[in-house]
């Protein structure tokens, strides 16, 4: 690839010709005697998410830096993960200085959950509340179906209980042996 200067400089302007597979292009570039020299207006020089910036052209003519502040973002709903309908998008340092109109929705978990997520907690909570109910009416019906047991049973759990309170009996009548501390009472 030739690059040659084929015209002279005629008021910031040049005349290049490429050659390229024999086909000859011609192109006129616009030539600054000096480029626009840009300075920072922060102290941080790195390029960082929190650093971005673009450059605008003044009303004066002059480049100049302009700051790019990061995207407003919608708070998500905790369950489900989507954005949530009725708040403002903000950065989250903004939301402080926000009215409450604007963060929340005027509805139980409004601003932290959707209405979607929100239906099937309370549906939720309802059935099985509802399940609660049906269990405890079950067994007080299984109460009152059951049949009175017979008396001989009642006896013998009786007799099993006087079994008991002989043995007791008999092991407090036994007196149990003193420890010798080695000090003697005077």
């Amino acid at each position: 690839m030739n690059d040659s200067v084929i015209g002279k400089n005629c008021h910031k302007l040049h005349i290049v010709q490429l050659r390229y597979q024999h086909l000859p292009f011609l192109f006129f570039l616009e030539v600054d005697n000096m480029v626009q020299r840009l300075t920072l207006r922060r102290r941080l020089s790195y390029n960082t998410k929190s650093n971005r910036r673009r450059i605008v052209r003044t009303p004066g003519g002059r480049l100049v830096y302009q700051y790019v502040k990061k995207n407003k973002t919608v708070p998500k709903c905790g369950q489900c993960k989507e954005k949530l309908k009725g708040i403002r998008p903000t950065r989250p340092c903004e939301r402080s200085r926000l009215s409450k109109r604007q963060k929340t929705v005027a509805r139980t978990y409004g601003g932290v959950l959707c209405h979607g997520c929100l239906r099937e907690r309370i549906v939720r909570a309802f059935l099985i509340e509802e399940q609660k109910i049906v269990k405890a009416l079950k067994s007080q019906r299984e109460m009152m179906v059951k049949p009175v047991k017979p008396v001989k049973a009642v006896e013998k759990k009786q007799s099993k209980t006087a079994g008991a309170a002989k043995t007791a009996s008999k092991s407090a009548t036994k007196k149990p042996a003193q420890k010798s501390t080695g000090k003697t009472k005077k």
